[in-house]
């Protein structure tokens, strides 16, 4: 390597860590808008064909607000408003800690006092959501500004989508063929995560938790929203949720209403994995239940809340790198990219 080709090399090295840098404090929402903006990539392609790219990226832009972040916005909100509830919760007849309280003395002999837990701990809780809530004022501008930086991300990805990807092709020094195989692998990865473990993980929350709703189990949606991420983790699933409510209603004495639920979430719950799976999966990439785990709980760690989309697609994305690398490697020495 000369001297020149170096100096190019540290000034790519230099701006690229510099621009990382200016992208850092809105990764969330930069990570967001890519995703939404593939999800919306198919669509733009199509209303291209009838208007010019900038309306069709403009509406899909307004549909996103619409269809995606409007409901979440929502779905946190009432999940907030629930958390916040069970935290500030003191009634002991609201708990029904008087006859659960009974009950265990009843049936063990030993004498609990249930109301002084749950306060203790509804203090504790209620503080660490006072304290958050506290911080989030605090970065209510933040949010703000990243919203928007989202937003204008997408509506360009949107626009300039092709320009952008033939921009990859040109400076990526492989073989068209070899391009092709590693895209069409990664887009692959990227929707077997989205249609076939988030999308089914959104389906079996929302039916796990229409048995809770159906039979009277406290906090309904802060629950279901719990078995919605739970879902997300393979081999865990809702049943962290939905298994412990039949033991409350056992424990509440309403069998009936627990043999329900147990046998409405072990077959109509068991029966939508079954079923959708194959279907929304089979025509992509199949992902190992390992990758999924080791994706998902990582993703949190290293990308907050955006991690469970992209931490199954980067290890996804690692396994269909090494695919095309072992398919291909030997001959890349002896061709140049045409």
């Amino acid at each position: 390597m000369n001297l020149s080709k170096g100096y190019l090399l540290a000034l790519v090295l230099l701006f690229a860590y510099l621009s990382w840098q200016l992208v850092t404090p809105f990764l969330q929402f930069v990570l967001g808008a890519v995703l939404i903006a593939f999800v919306c990539y198919p669509m733009q392609a199509r209303l291209e064909a009838y208007v010019s790219p900038s309306v069709a990226a403009f509406s899909l832009v307004v549909v996103s607000i619409v269809a995606f972040i409007i409901p979440f916005v929502l779905v946190i909100a009432v999940v907030a408003d629930e958390a916040a509830r069970i935290a500030q919760e003191r009634d002991p007849r609201a708990l029904q800690t008087d006859e659960l309280e009974a009950r265990i003395e009843a049936e063990t002999g030993f004498e609990v006092d249930l109301t002084e837990t749950v306060v203790s701990s509804a203090e504790q809780i209620g503080t660490a959501v006072f304290e958050q809530t506290t911080a989030w004022f605090s970065v209510v501008t933040h949010a703000l500004i990243g919203l928007g930086v989202a937003l204008f991300l997408l509506y360009y990805l949107l626009k300039d989508g092709d320009n952008l990807l033939r921009w990859l092709r040109e400076i990526t020094p492989l073989p068209k063929d070899v391009q092709n195989a590693l895209y069409g692998e990664l887009s692959d990865v990227m929707w077997a995560v989205l249609a076939g473990h988030v999308l089914i993980a959104i389906i079996q929350g929302v039916i796990a938790g229409l048995g809770l709703f159906a039979t009277g189990i406290p906090n309904a949606a802060f629950w279901t929203f719990i078995m919605v991420i739970l879902a997300l983790i393979p081999l865990v699933g809702a049943f962290l949720v939905w298994g412990p409510a039949v033991g409350y209603l056992l424990v509440i004495g309403e069998p009936i209403l627990a043999i329900i639920l147990a046998i409405y979430s072990t077959i109509v719950v068991g029966l939508s994995d079954d079923y959708l799976r194959p279907i929304l999966v089979d025509r992509y990439a199949s992902l190992n239940p390992a990758v999924i785990i080791i994706g998902v709980l990582g993703g949190i760690y290293a990308y907050g809340i955006m991690g469970l989309f992209f931490g199954p697609v980067l290890v996804g994305g690692l396994l269909a790198t090494l695919d095309v690398v072992n398919d291909h490697y030997d001959r890349l020495g002896d061709e140049t990219r045409s």
